[in-house]
């Protein structure tokens, strides 16, 4: 019994135990609902005021750059506003300058008006005063004008003739005493110098069968040699000959000793063009140095910079009128070193002046300057002594000459080209200039015939008796010498000889 009971017991305190326990349980479970809630509430009131701070940011954010967006239109509109008023200030000026331009304009128009009306009664004066003229002289304005100019004419020719008869015979009578000067100061005409270049050299071949190795397979080996040394081959135009064409001569010159080196030789292709063009171009220049260092030697001509003889040994290469310049050089040199002699002056420096008087002919590149000018230039800058280069660069009278050289070197320039067998022509071009010559003797009325005789350089003109009386010859050769040496372009001097001649002529029957 007692067990039942105790056993009863525990089970009640077991019940009672376990209801105790479940109630625990629930108030925990409760208070922890509880607590989350909380948790939860105060988490959310903490986004929520994070949230708000970073909107008031932003706010705070736009506010300021819709302040500045607000600042920059202002001060657009308040540019926009000056330029406005500027513009309204600039056109209000136009208008202002238009009005006073139209009132101007009406002004000058009225004054126009006026100066017409005055002229046109200013016009009818002149007719009226003129038709009194007319009527009182018997000669119209036209016919009175013609008779003033013709007098006018007259007096001034027969002054003019006096006047130079007067220094002729003054220049006669003082001849003996100033010879000296004479020959320095008198003689300073002087050929021009529009030099007829030798443009062409030609090769020649043993058979035309050469030709086709030079040409090369589609013409790589005649393109190769031309743009090597700078010249145009034309092959097809002469039988067994190679046309050499260059202004240049000592590119023709290179182009030659090449061709003649690689035919020659039998390798013709475009790497050995270039070997043997390079190796004939060194060849050439050494020559050309050689040739001025002789020269110099030759003419005991010492301390000329290296320059100078340089230019000197390319001399060989060029010629003017088929007159090799190296050799005019030297002959020039050789006739100012006599002159100078014969006039007491120092030869050496004449003869120096002489050698390097064409220098400017001979440039490494194309100037523009006259090649008198450009040469003393060279020498100037090669520290020649400065009467050296007034001779250089005053021979063809574009440099004012300084010292007594000057003219020496001039004189013997135009003896050296002008004597007979220095120089040549094309025959078209000599056949043209004496048709020119006879032609512009022809043009002067009272002129009947012309001759040119002695290679151009004499022209004699027949006259009629009853047209030019003999007063008038003098004038007349004068003025044929002045015309052609205005227009005409000739190696030395040409002389006019003036015939006038009178026949009277009867028959016996």
């Amino acid at each position: 019994m007692e067990i039942i009971i105790a056993v009863c017991a525990l089970l009640v305190g077991m019940v009672i135990g376990y209801i105790l326990f479940r109630y625990v349980l629930k108030q925990g479970y409760n208070k922890s609902i509880e607590d989350a809630k909380k948790e939860a509430e105060a988490i959310k009131n903490q986004k929520m005021l994070e949230v708000k701070e970073k909107f008031l940011n932003k706010k705070s954010e736009l506010e300021k750059e819709v302040q500045q967006h607000n600042s920059k239109l202002q001060q657009i509109e308040n540019k926009l506003k000056q330029r406005e008023l500027s513009l309204n200030q600039h056109h209000d000026e136009l208008n202002r300058k238009k009005q006073e331009l139209d009132s101007q304009r009406q002004s000058i128009d009225a004054q126009r008006a006026n100066v017409e009306k005055k002229k046109a009664e200013l016009d009818v004066l002149q007719a009226k005063e003129r038709e009194k003229l007319e009527t009182i002289s018997g000669l119209s304005a036209e016919e009175a004008k013609e008779h003033l100019i013709e007098a006018m004419k007259d007096e001034a020719k027969t002054q003019a003739q006096q006047y130079i008869n007067e220094i002729v015979d003054d220049a006669k009578m003082t001849a003996n005493k100033e010879a000296k000067k004479i020959i320095i100061q008198s003689i300073q005409r002087v050929a021009s110098e529009t030099a007829i270049e030798n443009s062409v050299s030609i090769f020649h071949l043993d058979s035309d069968e050469i030709k086709g190795r030079v040409i090369g397979r589609e013409g790589r080996n005649i393109r190769a040699l031309e743009s090597a040394t700078g010249t145009e081959l034309v092959v097809d135009d002469t039988p067994e000959a190679i046309v050499i064409s260059a202004f240049d001569p000592v590119r023709r010159e290179i182009c030659r000793l090449a061709l003649h080196q690689l035919v020659a030789d039998g390798r013709i292709h475009p790497a050995r063009i270039e070997e043997v063009v390079a190796k004939v171009k060194k060849q050439v220049e050494e020559e050309i140095i050689e040739t001025g260092k002789r020269t110099a030697i030759d003419m005991g001509i010492h301390g000329l910079h290296p320059d100078l003889l340089r230019i000197i040994g390319k001399m060989k290469y060029r010629s003017s009128y088929g007159q090799n310049l190296l050799q005019h050089a030297r002959e020039t040199a050789n006739l100012c070193a006599v002159m100078a002699a014969e006039l007491g002056l120092n030869p050496k420096k004449a003869r120096r002046a002489g050698l390097l008087h064409d220098i400017g002919k001979v440039p490494d590149e194309d100037p523009e300057t006259p090649h008198a000018l450009y040469g003393a230039k060279l020498a100037e800058q090669c520290k020649e002594k400065p009467d050296i280069c007034n001779a250089i660069g005053a021979h063809h009278d574009e440099m004012e000459m300084t010292t007594l050289l000057a003219p020496i070197v001039q004189v013997c320039d135009a003896i050296s080209g002008a004597r007979p067998g220095a120089r040549r022509e094309i025959v078209e071009a000599y056949i043209k200039r004496l048709h020119d010559l006879e032609q512009l003797g022809m043009s002067y009325p009272g002129v009947t015939k012309t001759y040119a005789i002695q290679a151009g350089r004499e022209l004699r003109v027949i006259v009629g008796a009853d047209q030019i009386s003999d007063a008038d010859l003098e004038n007349l050769s004068n003025d044929i010498a002045k015309k052609i040496q205005d227009e005409m372009t000739y190696p030395g001097q040409v002389k006019i000889t003036v015939i006038r001649e009178t026949r009277a002529v009867s028959f016996a029957k």
